[in-house]
Order: structure tokens, then sequence, then C-alpha cells
């Protein structure tokens, strides 16, 4: 038994009828409107602030003066209370407004004096283990500890 196979020529074309589609007005596209942007100009000596980067935790973070956030969770040195200061001595980067010291890793003689604000707790999250057709099943939760600081000075 011989199969016969239709060849179509370059010539011949397939015709797709279409249907009428009107399209609502949730189909439609909503309006960008324009806005002016407003340019301000900044002068440079207002624009300039300090800031360093230092590392704790295996994380870096950018730091300034007066600035409060959280990093992983530190225990002070033996004989420093939780609400004591604190200095950071890896700073990787100072910037005090006009030159930046960059050191290689760590700047000599720089350092970042915070205040411990205390512990602090991040939202929980859900760990689900789960195996199909076994009827195994783990839930569990975590919530991570952070410690809040808050940024002195930068020496």
């Amino acid at each position: 038994m011989t199969v016969a196979k239709k060849t179509i020529k370059k010539d011949e074309k397939k015709t797709i009828s279409k249907k009428n589609t009107k399209k609502t007005e949730t189909d439609k596209k909503p309006a960008i409107k324009k806005t002016s942007v407003k340019k301000t100009t900044v002068k440079k000596s207002d624009s300039v602030e300090e800031f360093a980067v230092i590392q704790t935790g295996g994380k870096q973070y950018i730091v300034r003066p007066g600035e409060t956030l959280k990093i992983e969770k530190i225990t002070p040195p033996s004989g420093v209370k939780k609400t004591d200061t604190i200095s950071f001595e890896e700073v990787l980067l100072v910037f005090d407004g006009k030159e930046a010291k960059i050191g290689t890793p760590y700047v000599k003689g720089a350092k970042v004096v915070a205040k411990i604000e205390g512990d602090v707790r991040a939202k929980k999250i859900t760990v689900i283990r789960y195996k199909s057709k076994t009827r195994q099943f783990k839930k569990r939760g975590h919530r991570q500890i952070h410690t809040k600081i808050t940024i002195l000075e930068i020496k």
C-alpha cells in the first residue's frame, strides 16, 4: 500500500477565515499621560554626604551617620552590654565628602562607631518539605534574629 503525499506549491495560499472580533473596554490599553519632569539643580556642597562600607556577618552595608539599620545578629564582646556602643573595624571604603579611601581589603585606621539598639526578629517564614506518594510532610517555621544598630560616627 502506497501513501500519496500531498505537495503544496509556493503559489498556493491557504486562506484562514477570521472572525469579526470587537474590542471591549477592558481590552483597550489605558491612555498614557505625559507628565513634565521638574529638573532641580543641586549644589555640589549640598549633595556631599559622608558614608562608609562595612562588612559584618558575611554581608556588606553602606552606612551613614545617624542611620538605623538591621544587620545579622552579633554578640557583643565580653564585658560590653547590649545597649553600649560597638565599633566596626572591617571598613572597606570611606568617603568623607571630598575623597574616597578604598581598602585592600580594609582601610587602615578607619572604624565605624554604632550604638546597639537591641535584637529584633524578622517575619516568620514557613519551610515545607513534601514528598508525594510516600506520606512525607514536614512543616516548620523560622524567624531570623537581627541586631538593630544606629550609626553614630565614621572615623
